[in-house]
């Protein structure tokens, strides 16, 4: 395994899917200067976006 970008990407992915699910199941969490943003859960895409990022371009320099 020669790409590190691979299993961070996982690791990012993995975390961010466990924040988001949990943002989407405890609502009531939110930011404390900001009572309507659910901070779990767009913590939780953003990582999973960056994750997924991180895949495809680890992905994307084998082909």
């Amino acid at each position: 395994m020669d790409d590190l970008r691979r299993p961070i990407g996982i690791l990012f992915g993995t975390l961010g899917l466990i924040v988001a699910i949990y943002g989407v199941l405890n609502p009531r969490v939110t930011a404390p200067l900001d009572p309507a943003v659910n901070v779990n859960l767009w913590c939780g895409l953003t990582l999973l976006v960056f994750g997924g990022c991180l895949l495809w371009l680890s992905y994307r320099k084998k082909s």
